[in-house]
């Protein structure tokens, strides 16, 4: 039997006529591709994206408002609706990723997705213009409200589910679109211009939510669903124009085959090749070309079998798999594991995405306090802004973090540190629920009070406390997001293979989404289990009748129990690829030292 360990390595050597077709091949491609790209398409990319985060951004914090003023839904309906719109828009980048890699590319990916949320936004906008799509007014002398048709809810359904594909089509391909224009090897000035474009993309993606939390919803709030609905409208058709108008300018890529189907075929082959003995370790098995190692690791061995080689007629001659959904390579098998391998840590992080989703709620309490910045002041902050404070507080942990943190640390101990990944989302986790914590304790103290001055049959009545006592518990789930949320996409990126660079940036994104589904559930249980005969349960209508500060001290007890399970599974995933550079060689160079 034939060396196969080299057969899976060996690639025919071109001919010398081949080689010269291949070279005019190249000079071809790089004189149509010489002058496209290149700095000249960030404005237009960004953009793009930036003015789509600003519209849909603009949209989420207000909406428990129209859902429940214009669609006559109660609370627990209208919250439930949300957490599912935002879990619809939270998967759609996977299913972005998977279609932009393995069919469409990324130009035509974005491109589809502007278009898409261009109609969502312009569908949810109808509403607010045309009365036939909503219930009608209700009748102020029976105080009866009819609830919406199916027909009406279909409507309000489909715009969201526009919306939703059309943010998975542009968010997870805009900043590998944008980074495939400048990263040209013929560009003597790459990296530069590579970190200027990063640092735009994220500095605009900062700003875009910023004004959707003040400007999009102050437009709401003062002039009314027609002009805050059509702004972002007008926002989404400007991000097409921007996106198209440049297409000439684009460089294009090739589709490549996606890391998603190359999960499917090592399942697939692992399932067929079952009954496969794994024999002695030196068992042949598929290589790449490039491939550093010569054997699968032990752990999650069942997975070994995709990549055995049963018989030389797996491989063609050039060294490739003659069927890949019956052999793999080794490299397709440890990234299909490193992926197993961190979804308990990854799960682990549900809860804060859980507390961090309970915006609803909030914007209802702010609506019943006190919103001026001072007994002087005429001034009132929009109830759905103050997740403003969450974003400030992100943004100031950054700085803080960077800047003055691990400065000041690794000048105290005469050494370079940072504080490990597990242990900042550890932190994280801790602070989100202090932050549940503080939640129940103002909604406590918010309800007696409005008990107290006797509006508690009013839903809508403004209370004489301080809408700033939402403040603590907006800045405490920034903390626990920059902390953790950070950590988790900086955890992906540390123990994942580079070539599995689009998973470490979706799988956050796919936890948000999974935390929406569980936020829902969990508030449906909730409503369900409190709710008495004739009686409304802790989610009231009313906010004053209802016992938000009790669902949010079950959300505190469940992220108490939380901390344990991240323990476990901090402790069995074992040291990650930050851990391990704390060792005597690396001390004795002088290297970065882990917290």
């Amino acid at each position: 039997m034939p060396d196969c360990s080299k057969q899976g390595l060996y690639i025919y050597k071109r001919e010398k006529e081949g080689l010269k077709m291949g070279e005019e091949v190249n000079q071809q491609t790089h004189l149509l591709t010489r002058n496209k790209g290149g700095l000249i398409t960030m404005p237009f990319i960004i953009g793009n994206e930036a003015f789509e985060k600003v519209a849909s951004y603009g949209l989420v914090p207000n909406m428990i408002l129209y859902l429940i003023s214009d669609y006559k839904f109660g609370v627990a309906k209208g919250t439930n609706i949300i957490f599912l719109w935002s879990a619809a828009t939270n998967f759609a980048p996977i299913l972005g990723a998977f279609v932009s890699d393995s069919y469409l590319g990324r130009f035509l990916t974005i491109g589809f997705g502007s278009l898409f949320s261009l109609l969502g936004m312009l569908l949810l906008w109808l509403t607010t213009m045309i009365p036939q799509l909503k219930p009608p007014l209700c009748n102020q002398l029976t105080e009866t409200c009819k609830p919406s048709t199916h027909s009406q809810f279909a409507f309000l359904i489909f715009a969201f589910m526009f919306i939703s594909v059309g943010a998975g089509g542009v968010r997870p391909c805009s900043l590998a679109f944008g980074a495939e224009q400048i990263d040209n090897k013929n560009n003597p000035n790459n990296e530069r211009a590579l970190e200027s474009f990063f640092g735009w993309y994220y500095a605009a993606s900062a700003m875009a939510v910023l004004v959707a939390f003040t400007a999009i919803v102050y437009i709401q709030d003062h002039a009314g669903w027609k002009v805050g609905f059509g702004v972002p409208v007008i926002l989404v058709f400007l991000s097409v124009i921007l996106f198209f108008v440049a297409s000439s300018l684009y460089v294009k890529t090739n589709v490549k085959k996606s890391i998603f189907t190359s999960f499917a075929q090592v399942l697939v082959a692992a399932y067929k090749n079952r009954k496969v003995v794994a024999g002695p370790p030196n068992r042949w098995h598929h290589l790449r070309e490039d491939s550093a190692t010569t054997a699968p690791t032990e752990r999650l061995r069942f997975l070994n079998k995709a990549c055995i080689i049963q018989n030389p007629k797996d491989l063609t001659q050039e060294g490739t798999a003659s069927n890949p959904w019956h052999l793999c390579t080794i490299e397709q098998v440890e990234e299909l594991k490193s992926l197993i391998r961190v979804l308990p840590l990854w799960s682990s992080g549900l809860m804060m995405s859980i507390n961090v989703s309970q915006s609803s709620f909030p914007v209802l309490q702010a609506k019943t306090m006190d919103r001026h910045l001072s007994s002087s002041s005429t001034f009132q902050i929009p109830p759905a802004s103050f997740p403003f404070f969450t974003i400030a507080m992100i943004a100031i942990w950054v700085i803080l973090y960077d800047r003055v943190i691990i400065p000041l640390c690794s000048k105290t101990l005469r050494k370079q540190v940072h504080l490990g990944v597990k242990l900042r989302m550890g932190i994280g986790l801790v602070i989100s629920t202090l932050a549940m914590i503080v939640s129940a304790i103002v909604e406590h103290i918010r309800r007696k009070k409005a008990i107290a001055e006797g509006v508690e049959n009013e839903a809508e009545a403004v209370i004489n406390m301080s809408a700033m006592w939402l403040i603590p518990q907006y800045c405490l789930h920034g903390l626990a997001e920059a902390l953790s949320a950070i950590g988790q996409n900086e955890f992906y990126y540390l123990e994942f293979p580079k070539s599995m660079s689009s998973i470490a940036g979706s799988l956050f994104l796919g936890g948000m989404a999974v935390a929406n589904l569980l936020a829902s559930v969990i508030l449906t249980m909730v409503e369900k289990l409190t709710r008495g005969r004739g009686k409304e349960g802790w989610i009231a209508t009313n906010i004053n009748h209802g016992r938000y500060d009790c669902y949010y001290w079950v959300l505190a007890l469940m992220s108490f129990v939380n901390l344990f399970y991240f323990v476990a599974c901090s402790w069995g995933y074992g040291p990650c690829m930050d851990e391990k550079v704390k060792c005597e060689p690396c001390e004795d160079r002088n290297e970065e030292e882990v917290v």
